[in-house]
């Protein structure tokens, strides 16, 4: 019996179309770590053994978001009503830190853990597939997307509004989402004053571009803090790693490091203190 001359061709046809059939859907183990990384290119919920975070009593100056961002949050892991919140502000002011140091508390603080999801803001037009997966799910889940904006003609902001309120199904009652942005109503002023100055109707134009933000119940702000809201950080940081200096000789330095950033932020804080640390020989763990 002869080979027929078809089957490698064939065989090379069906590797063909193996390649360019889409990935196979992990499936989600939620029991494998209390926070995760969204891969939507093969639908895979990576765990995240180590969040980067800092413990939510280092986080100074911002005292009333960080009572209201947890209260929110506690209720949501209770079952009961809470809002998605929009965290925007200056930048290095502790938005992403917050909301990472409070999904950590509270998990501290109940007895059924709740997930942290994070989802990139590229990958925002998956997200009705992500909320298919989380809706079958026992779990609650807090949906995070960090330094949130829109530029141009990028539409995927209508489909983010459709989820959050508004879709034929909405958000699950075990989906929460938070975001972070340096812009209050997450588009540039450009490009809202664009269309005010273009469209048919400016009204309804501009009304269309920050209407987004307004699917977030919580709106809170984030602002430069003042030098002694700068030295606080710095101060509870040294303690809490045992950096044992003179308060004076730490906030003179602080001063210097904050003038060659040219900013004081907490972001600016934190990187003062891996410098004082590593010329100290001090070893610091979060």
């Amino acid at each position: 019996m002869t080979d027929d001359p078809m089957l490698p061709l064939l065989a090379r046809i069906a590797d063909s179309l193996d390649r360019l059939a889409p990935p196979q859907q992990r499936p989600a183990d939620f029991t494998a770590a209390d926070a995760f990384v969204w891969h939507p290119e093969n639908g895979w919920l990576e765990p995240i053994a180590a969040v980067s975070r800092v413990h939510i009593n280092l986080l100074q100056g911002i005292d009333r978001n960080k009572d209201i961002l947890l209260d929110n949050t506690r209720r949501f892991a209770q079952g009961l009503p809470a809002n998605n919140a929009l965290l925007w502000g200056a930048r290095g002011t502790g938005k992403s830190s917050l909301v990472k140091a409070v999904h950590a508390a509270v998990n501290l603080e109940g007895e059924s853990a709740l997930k942290l999801i994070e989802i990139h803001r590229e990958d925002l037009v998956t997200l009705p597939r992500l909320l298919g997966i989380l809706r079958a799910a026992a779990q609650r889940s807090v949906i995070f997307c960090d330094d949130l904006s829109f530029d141009g003609a990028d539409a995927s902001y209508k489909s983010l509004k459709a989820v959050l309120e508004g879709g034929i199904e909405g958000r699950p009652g075990n989906v929460i989402f938070y975001a972070t942005s340096n812009r209050r109503h997450l588009m540039p002023r450009d490009m809202i004053e664009n269309e005010r100055s273009t469209a048919i109707n400016p009204s309804e134009a501009v009304e269309e571009k920050v209407s987004l933000s307004d699917r977030f119940g919580l709106w809170l702000g984030f602002h430069n803090c003042d030098q002694d809201t700068f030295f606080a950080i710095i101060d509870g940081y040294c303690r809490s790693f045992g950096l044992d200096l003179p308060a004076e000789d730490v906030h003179a330095q602080a001063i210097e490091w904050s003038v060659t950033r040219g900013a004081r932020s907490g972001r600016v804080a934190w990187q003062f203190i891996q410098d004082l640390a590593g010329r100290l020989g001090k070893k610091i763990e979060l």
